[in-house]
């Protein structure tokens, strides 16, 4: 059987994008044995442990249930510094034992740095470099502008590029990467996101959130940090009438501080922060929900807008990095089908009156839930994205 080294800062239970993609992906392809390097954090989580098809090897400095600000905190900050050198031993350990036949990184940062790393010891395991960045590319040039020569070593160590947006296909090439691209999108468990809950598993839910009969939720599944722009979505229901209300769902350093806007808005009535829900548990969020919305800053690709727009509710979000390759505006893509509306960055007043037009235009708004629904189903559903990893990244390098 081949095998396959991944290299991620974390790993489930921490929950991202990316950690659903390598989970998905993984479960799908049986005949690859999946190791991983990651971050320990917690003192409870075991250093290794067999989770679906990966045998995860844990490494780093550890706090009993740590929560996000003290990810933030010594020691715990030091993590992400020290893995590209504690990962690359690790890995360098693990080969001697497993002679892996490929190497893969997610995400071009640390993970990315000790795959480089890796590959400078061991030239001819091919290295596969994943970019899963949802952070704007300026800002992660003003970050790693100190080291810039060394991280573009990343990209140019890399036998092959997975990119999930056309945006961050773009990136590898202005980085210098010449090899072959592979636009590999995330995608969505169409199954679990578009069932059906029975009428009192629903109610049971809208009583949790105090849901009344006229009240509108509008929802986001967001990392409360600056890039995904929840304080924008908090400052425009001044303009909307008092029962369109907002449930957040997700933690994050941004917590204190749009707790704070909330009660400077005077809407502490109507927003409210659920903290993190499980995966398996969103789409119930969703079905008691009207519009998903993030009015994100950047985006690398969004796995939270193809979840709701498999669930069946329009979509609000800016046009922005990856976000379209997949939601189309009426306005802005007249040639495409409508699956969204796009609103302007930074601009909760157009937030607002977006929201508004869906509410008061409800075949439009049935139109886009369908379009979207379909477009996902097509192009995004783990099954078919996972033997597109399978048969243009993993067959090629490693042999059919």
């Amino acid at each position: 059987m081949k095998k396959i080294l991944i290299f991620s800062t974390t790993y489930f239970p921490f929950v991202g994008g990316a950690e659903i993609a390598i989970k998905e992906n993984t479960d799908r392809i049986s005949d690859i044995q999946f190791d991983m390097v990651t971050l320990r954090f917690d003192s409870k989580s075991p250093k290794f442990e067999k989770m679906g098809n990966v045998n995860v090897y844990r490494i780093g400095f550890t706090k009993k249930s740590p929560n996000t600000n003290d990810l933030l905190k010594f020691p715990l900050k030091l993590n992400k510094m020290f893995f590209p050198f504690l990962a690359c031993c690790k890995a360098c350990s693990l080969y001697r034992k497993n002679k892996y036949n490929a190497i893969w990184s997610i995400m071009a940062a640390f993970a990315g740095f000790a795959g480089m790393f890796f590959k400078c010891v061991h030239k001819k395991i091919p290295f596969i470099l994943t970019l899963q960045e949802g952070d704007s590319i300026q800002d992660i040039k003003t970050k790693v502008r100190f080291v810039k020569p060394l991280f573009k070593k990343i990209f140019l160590s890399a036998n092959i590029i997975q990119a999930i947006s056309v945006y961050l296909g773009d990136w590898a090439k202005d980085m210098g990467f010449r090899g072959q691209i592979e636009i590999i999108p995330n995608a969505v468990d169409t199954k679990k996101f578009s069932r059906e809950f029975s009428q009192n598993e629903l109610n049971e839910l809208k009583l949790k959130l105090n849901k009344k009969e006229s009240d509108v939720f509008l929802i986001t599944t967001s990392r409360l940090v600056k890039k995904n722009a929840v304080d924008d979505v908090i400052k425009s229901l001044k303009y909307l009438n008092t029962n369109v209300k907002f449930i957040i769902l997700g933690s994050g350093p941004d917590l204190i501080s749009l707790k704070d806007l909330v009660e400077l808005e005077d809407v502490s009535n109507r927003v409210m922060f659920a903290g993190q829900v499980e995966h398996d548990e969103i789409p119930k969020y969703l079905k008691v929900s009207n519009i998903f919305i993030r009015p994100s800053l950047s985006e690398g690709f969004g796995n939270s807008f193809i979840e709701a727009m498999a669930s069946g509710i329009p979509v609000i979000a800016t046009q922005v990095g990856g976000i379209k390759d997949f939601i189309f505006d009426a306005q802005k893509n007249p040639n495409k089908k409508a699956t969204g509306l796009f609103v302007n960055i930074t601009d909760p007043r157009d937030i607002a009156d977006k929201i508004q037009f869906l509410l008061d235009n409800k075949e439009i708004k049935n139109e886009i839930v369908k379009n979207a629904k379909e477009l996902v189903f097509e192009k995004y559903d783990w099954n078919l994205i996972a033997g597109n990893m399978k048969e243009k990244i993993f067959d090629i390098l490693l042999g059919s």
